[in-house]
């Protein structure tokens, strides 16, 4: 697949290449449909629009991932949440995460899975890693709130036990004392050299989703449409091109 070229924010990208700088937006674009045709079609609307493209399998019946990863024009982030974190896929654990294994063997750029999967699953999944060209992302989801910073920190340091590329931490807000909690593990992570996407839920979660990029989180999420929100608070993409925009202008940088 041939690089991409160089976006305007100034990131340079190829499949399984993020190179933001601080402040500099990489957005992703979930992808969930009834299909794997349906989900195919969106991947083509999102290429031209994200940066990379999150394919929830557990929101995609039946999902052909070897079409899926074939088909893409933009790098992609395998995802098969758990229940337990606000997913959809209702077989084992075990097939949950073979699932992984095969986006990893089919050139995947990316896989994400929680950090509370057993252990002996999560090594599994790193050996069939090694030695290839994709990276892990190991994330931890709370839909019921946010926790005490001493708290999140210990979960933090949990996905980064597991040897991530990127840690992934997001919670919900009810105020924006937890925005702030959260959007705290960024540089907290990114002093011990660890990149993360770090952000919260819910609409009083919205500015964090606006501010996490420019602290440093590596990854933003989007939708395509209002209706596609893959979880409570998530802007859309246009939404999120514009702030950039707005953004830029009010910096003097156009």
């Amino acid at each position: 697949m041939p690089r991409r070229a160089e976006k305007p924010n100034g990131l340079s990208q190829g499949p399984g290449v993020l190179s933001p700088g601080r402040g500099a937006r990489v957005i992703c674009i979930p992808i969930a449909a009834a299909t794997t045709d349906a989900a195919l079609l969106l991947m083509e609307r999102a290429a031209p629009l994200a940066d990379l493209v999150e394919l929830r399998i557990d929101r995609i019946p039946d999902a052909d991932l070897e079409r899926l990863i074939a088909a893409r024009r933009t790098p992609v982030i395998v995802t098969n949440r758990s229940r337990q974190e606000g997913g959809g896929f209702t077989g084992s654990e075990e097939e949950r995460v073979g699932r992984l294994g095969e986006a990893v063997r089919l050139g995947a750029d990316y896989v994400d899975i929680e950090s509370a999967t057993d252990p002996a699953l999560k090594s599994g999944l790193r050996e069939a890693i090694a030695g290839t060209s994709t990276k892990l992302i190991v994330s931890w989801h709370d839909f019921s709130g946010t926790p005490p910073s001493q708290f999140l920190r210990a979960k933090l340091e949990a996905c980064m036990a597991d040897g991530p590329a990127i840690a992934k931490i997001v919670t919900r807000a009810d105020d924006d004392s937890d925005c702030l909690r959260v959007l705290g593990l960024i540089p907290y992570a990114l002093r011990k050299g660890q990149a993360i996407a770090a952000f919260c839920m819910g609409r009083r979660g919205i500015i964090s989703r606006i501010a996490a990029p420019r602290l440093g989180s590596a990854i933003a999420y989007a939708s395509l449409e209002p209706d596609e929100a893959s979880a409570p608070g998530q802007l859309t993409i246009h939404q999120m091109r514009e702030i950039d925009r707005l953004m830029e202008e009010g910096s003097g940088n156009e």
